[in-house]
């Protein structure tokens, strides 16, 4: 049985969807007013490999992701650019849609966006005011009253007591308790807003996922996800929202994977050490990176340098350079088979993606030494299901191609020109000159092939 760690009761447990073989799963997205960085293609890769796997253990999973498109810091960026809102966050949308995709990212079954789901928002307010859970400040902001849910702090095992002002808690004179956080913000001159009952505003942040996911996956529902930084204040207020206005438990199971770090510090645009994805794929392959994030366990730490890139990219040309030249059969995974049941027993116990990774490598190790269509082909598979070595692997080892690969094919001809001509050393020159340019030859029974450094 499939097994995961549940933030919530701080243990590994088995997986019991609510639905026979049917998994619903929300994760908090991104807010879209810069290009994404490191830190969010972790989550994004993360919970990718999670939906791909129950998937292949035959679940039908709906998974949703959802786009913060109204928030104080697009409208600080939007002021910044002289730009629409509405033409800041498309921007950054279709920005990080071009990401993900690079980054062999299924898009989830449902993007829904903040501000088309604003009147829940209003009708979720409106009931928590209603039940006592919430009120309305002088100021003519709407606060939710945290010492009202008895529950709060169950996820992330904080006490009311040992919460105090200033401690990742806006201080805010209009407030009855310091603890208190905001559900509805009365706009400030020249910001957007909606009509609400209590005023001209806009939701606040936290209010966002509680409305998205009870809309479209249900009041209860099975997972909830996203970055370990979230785990407080935002899904403990997600959970002090939606359990206070439905009555009912929100998610079973509460997943959360662990930072990038850069330095000893977490990545992060607020400490200005991000590395946004762009630049990193500017270096290196996209699916270098999507290897890098999935060879470490996701709740573990994950330390980026291009030393730990450069290393992630001589394993992956390793798997590589083991499926060259051989035929890939068509036909589905026997679990039955030893190192299938072995990569099957690691993904079932927490998405254990570096236990699974070492199988590939085992059958890279065997397929180095009998060259089997049978053990390059459930290598194939068996790395498919976590979105791993598709690509046909010349095309892998060549990386980018273009008008220079002529250049290249043309120096190798020449070098076996030289060769036949027993022209050694002008065959040595060659292999040197591209060499520098980073481009390596291998000689083979079969011919001459290369790859980039």
């Amino acid at each position: 049985m499939l097994k995961l760690y549940n933030t919530l009761s701080r243990s590994k447990q088995d997986f019991k969807p609510i639905t026979d073989k049917k998994v619903s799963m929300y994760v908090c997205g991104m807010t879209v007013y810069d290009f994404c960085h490191l830190g969010h293609a972790r989550v994004m890769v993360v919970f990718d490999m999670v939906a791909r796997w129950f998937r292949a253990s035959d679940y039908d999973v709906t998974y949703v992701r959802n786009i913060t498109d109204i928030d104080d810091k697009i409208i600080k960026r939007a002021n910044e650019n002289n730009e629409s809102i509405q033409s800041l966050t498309q921007r950054f949308i279709t920005a990080m849609d071009e990401d993900s995709a690079k980054l062999g990212i299924i898009r989830p079954d449902i993007e829904p966006r903040a501000t088309e789901h604003v009147q829940g928002m209003l009708d979720m307010i409106s009931q928590l005011i209603a039940k006592g859970f919430a009120y309305q400040a002088d100021n003519g902001d709407v606060f939710y009253k945290v010492r009202s849910f008895s529950d709060y702090g169950k996820l992330s095992g904080k006490s009311l007591d040992d919460l105090r002002a200033g401690e990742r808690v806006d201080v805010d004179g209009h407030k009855q308790d310091p603890l208190d956080f905001v559900l509805w913000k009365s706009a400030k001159p020249g910001e957007p807003y909606w009509e609400s009952p209590w005023g001209n505003g806009r939701p606040g942040w936290h209010i966002e996922c509680s409305v998205m996911s009870a809309e479209h996956l249900g009041q209860h529902f099975d997972i909830h996800g996203g970055g370990q930084d979230l785990q407080f204040p935002h899904h403990e207020n997600e959970i002090a929202q939606s359990e206070a206005t439905h009555g009912c438990t929100m998610a079973n199971y509460w997943m959360h994977n662990g930072f990038i770090r850069v330095d000893d510090e977490k990545m992060s645009k607020s400490l200005g050490n991000f590395f946004t994805i762009r630049e990193v794929l500017e270096k290196y392959d996209p699916e270098v990176v999507r290897f890098f994030i999935l060879r470490a366990h996701y709740r573990s730490p994950l330390n980026y340098s291009d030393k730990h890139l450069d290393d992630a990219k001589a394993s992956l040309t390793r798997l590589y350079t083991a499926l060259r030249g051989i035929e890939i059969a068509d036909e589905t995974i026997d679990w039955r088979l030893p190192q299938a049941a072995k990569f099957k027993a690691a993904m079932d116990d927490d998405f254990n993606t570096p236990e699974a990774i070492a199988v590939l490598f085992e059958l890279a190790n065997d397929l180095n030494k009998d060259k089997s269509a049978a053990t390059a082909t459930l290598l194939k598979q068996l790395a498919a299901i976590i979105g791993l070595l598709q690509r046909d692997p010349e095309s892998f080892m060549q990386g980018e191609t273009g008008n220079s690969d002529l250049d290249i094919e043309s120096l190798i001809n020449a070098r076996i020109a030289a060769k036949t001509a027993k022209n050694y050393a002008e065959a040595d020159r060659i292999r040197k000159e591209l060499a520098e340019a980073g481009i390596i030859l291998e000689d083979t029974p079969q011919g001459t092939t290369w790859r980039r450094a």
